[in-house]
């Protein structure tokens, strides 16, 4: 009896270690594997979605932050929610040159669409609900484009079940948030989008705020010293999302609550920091292009500057040689309503021409290139351009380019680096603007008067039946 209870016993327990074993085999495996294809338990997440007229520039400053966050170090995988309409060639490029992983989703529908204060620009922000069903992962940090990060923000993953910044007094902002994925939360979400709960705006924004009320009461986050995870909701210190606009009143950053992380640009989408005409305009617009420089480069854009550069300087060479010559040209009278007439018709043209002078070469550039490449290329242009109206309108040239040489002052004063504040940058920019005005107005009376000359010489209407003088005969009364 004692050998046969032996026995059973020896039997049990190496059924015991062979079950300990086999879990410890499932248990260990999976996350050996998930080690060795690169899975990590956290993820910066972003979210791309086609439908706006700023599609490519949203795809840029994607690939610039999620550049910049694989530089700093970060120990989490780059995600990107990508709609099933983005192309194929943005998705082969996050993963192939950025190593992002690209996760596909539909868009969702939107149902806010026919609220009185809807934005057609934020019809699928709703997508970043999405983030909610990355299960795999235990946190993630939900990013937009807009973030510029100075420094590694691994700790947001101690965080709880929800987090975000109140950059608003009363709202917090939904351009960073940390969350803890569950299906049944994404389920629940998608179901109260059914049954169109609140939305204030109709965007991610307004229902994020009607679905987490309380956050405003909640505690603020304090990273634990000892790595562990906290449960809960929490606000997140204005350190992980500076509202650029802070930066500038004072033209430094001064926020003591939290570190000083992350960057945000909440502004109108026409001044995102990417555009090459937010520097010197916005300063910080060069910290972010100084990102890009690091890690991402001009490489696409560099071919088109170059051919308009090329452009450009062809059409002064041409223009320059082409000048008829003001000793040849004929005065003749006309009548005086004629005269009137024509008079109208020439300064229409010439104001026209001169306006385009100084707006096409704005919208031909490419609107992610350098600030310093863009400005360059711009005043190029605009000067190129001006001397086709110089001297097919026959204009004194100084009285044209006052315009040009008033923009490239005006960038010289608000690229100065040593401004004590935003208020005496203004205050400066004002003042040059207000010395420039009576300049301005005085070379636009001369090019009036040029064209009052331009119409008695009859250089474009001579008379019809007249024969036309040859320069042998011309003579200037």
């Amino acid at each position: 009896m004692e050998s046969g209870a032996r026995a059973r016993v020896l039997g049990l327990s190496w059924r015991s270690v062979v079950l300990m074993a086999a879990a410890v085999v499932m248990v260990v495996f999976p996350a050996a594997l998930a080690a060795e294809e690169g899975q990590r338990k956290h993820a910066y997440a972003a979210m791309m979605y086609m439908g706006t007229p700023r599609d490519y520039e949203f795809y840029v400053a994607t690939r610039v932050m999620m550049r910049s966050l694989a530089k700093l170090g970060v120990d989490a995988d780059l995600v990107v929610i990508a709609s099933l309409d983005v192309p194929i060639r943005w998705v082969q490029t996050l993963k192939e040159e950025d190593g992002v992983k690209v996760v596909s989703v539909e868009n969702l529908k939107n149902p806010y669409e026919k609220q009185g204060n809807f934005n057609s620009r934020f019809k699928l922000t709703l997508n970043k609900l999405y983030a909610w069903s990355l299960v795999e992962y235990d946190r993630v940090v939900m990013l937009d484009s807009d973030n510029l990060f100075i420094q590694k923000t691994d700790e947001l993953f101690q965080c709880g079940q929800f987090c975000a910044v109140f950059i608003n007094p009363c709202i917090f902002h939904t351009g960073l948030f940390v969350l803890q994925p569950s299906m049944d939360a994404f389920k629940n979400m998608l179901h109260e989008l059914e049954i169109e709960r609140e939305n204030p705006d109709g965007a991610d924004q307004g229902f994020l705020a009607s679905y987490f009320p309380d956050l405003l009461d909640q505690p603020m986050f304090h990273p634990p010293a000892n790595g562990t995870k906290l449960d809960g909701i929490y606000r997140l210190p204005l350190g992980y999302q500076m509202d650029a606009s802070y930066y500038y009143l004072k033209l430094r950053w001064n926020i003591p609550c939290g570190p000083n992380s992350v960057i945000t640009f909440p502004s109108a989408p026409w001044l995102k920091p990417w555009y090459w005409w937010s520097w010197p305009v916005l300063p910080l617009g060069l910290s972010w292009h100084e990102q890009r420089r690091r890690n991402l480069g001009y490489g696409s854009e560099l071919p088109v500057i170059l051919i308009q550069a090329v452009l450009y300087i062809g059409v002064m060479a041409v223009t320059r040689l082409a000048r008829p010559s003001l000793s040849k040209l004929c005065y003749n009278r006309r009548p005086e309503k004629t005269t009137a007439f024509l008079l109208t018709i020439l300064k229409l043209a010439a104001m026209w021409s001169m306006l385009a002078a100084y707006t096409v070469p704005f919208f031909l550039i490419p609107c992610t290139v350098h600030p310093l490449f863009g400005w360059s290329l711009y005043l190029l242009g605009s000067f190129a351009l001006s001397s086709i109206v110089i001297n097919v309108f026959l204009l004194p040239p100084f009285a044209v380019l006052t315009t040009w040489l008033g923009l490239l002052g005006a960038l010289l004063v608000m690229a100065f680096p040593w401004y004590s504040d935003g208020v005496m940058r203004a205050l400066t920019l004002f003042a040059y603007a207000f010395c420039c005005a009576p300049v301005a107005w005085a070379s636009l009376v001369k090019v009036m008067g040029s064209l009052q000359i331009l119409i008695e010489r009859e250089v474009f209407f001579p008379r019809l039946g007249e024969p036309a003088q040859t320069a042998e005969f011309s003579k200037l009364y």
